[in-house]
């Protein structure tokens, strides 16, 4: 398998390691999520990568869901913005417990659709997302996802709530607010620090929020060292707490 590495530069679409990307994925939200288990790096791996495996005693090889913005197959994995989003919405798939070759059938027809390949970070299926997904699966001649289409308010429980936390500009997503539009003190944003989660204000890095905060000991005494407000501090944990390690 090999496919044609993105010649657009990084600058602007984030970039993200696999370490950061699956802990990005893996991020809990604040309300209770149903059936919800922590992907591994291999997992996201296969994902973006694709994967051989056997059957009828030959090799095969499995492409990956999309050609992600930075596609190395030998490498290890990097993965953008947009690829991030699109890796959230497959892990919330996966949450409603569709196997891999339901999703992507899901995504192939929601691609149709949209007329993009990551259909999921698209302004389309931000403001149109139920019936897309209705349109999509109905396409498709498939017992899980004619199953989910019965569970409708359980795809609205972890599904709908993600698409609440997004921006967008144009037609794609711009930014991600992870704590929610209530609350945007923190943001994901690929224009600033490569992806990273910052402060939206201050711009500093959560991760470099939460380590002040275990040397100096004092959420007031990190306030003041990076002129925050001990709100957006106590945000800035907050959103940590709830990625997986």
């Amino acid at each position: 398998m090999s496919h044609e590495r993105s010649i657009s530069p990084i600058f602007g679409q984030g970039v993200y390691d696999a370490p950061t990307a699956v802990r990005l994925v893996n991020y809990q939200r604040r309300e209770p999520v149903p059936l919800t288990k922590a992907i591994s790096r291999r997992t996201l791996s296969r994902w973006v990568q694709g994967y051989s495996y056997q059957a009828g005693g030959e090799l095969h090889d499995a492409p990956p869901l999309w050609v992600p913005d930075y596609a190395n197959d030998d490498g290890p994995v990097e993965v953008s913005f947009r690829d991030l989003v699109e890796l959230r919405f497959v892990k919330a798939f996966r949450d409603l417990g569709l196997s891999l070759r339901a999703i992507r059938a899901c995504l192939k027809a929601a691609s149709e659709e949209v007329d993009d390949p990551r259909p999921f970070s698209t302004r389309r299926f931000r403001t149109d997302g139920r019936t897309i997904f209705l349109e999509t699966t109905g396409r498709v001649a498939d017992a899980e996802l004619i199953d989910l289409r019965r569970r409708q308010r359980v795809f609205q429980a972890v599904v709908a709530p993600s698409l609440k936390d997004l921006e967008f500009d144009a037609d794609h997503v711009s930014r991600w607010y992870p704590l929610g539009q209530a609350d945007r003190s923190v943001v994901v944003d690929p224009g600033r620090s490569f992806g990273r989660p910052v402060l939206s204000e201050a711009g500093v890095p959560t991760e470099v929020i939460r380590d002040a905060v275990i040397i100096e000991g004092s959420l007031e005494r990190v306030s003041r060292l990076y002129d925050c407000p001990l709100s957006a501090i106590k945000s800035a944990l907050a959103f940590e707490r709830r990625l997986a390690a």
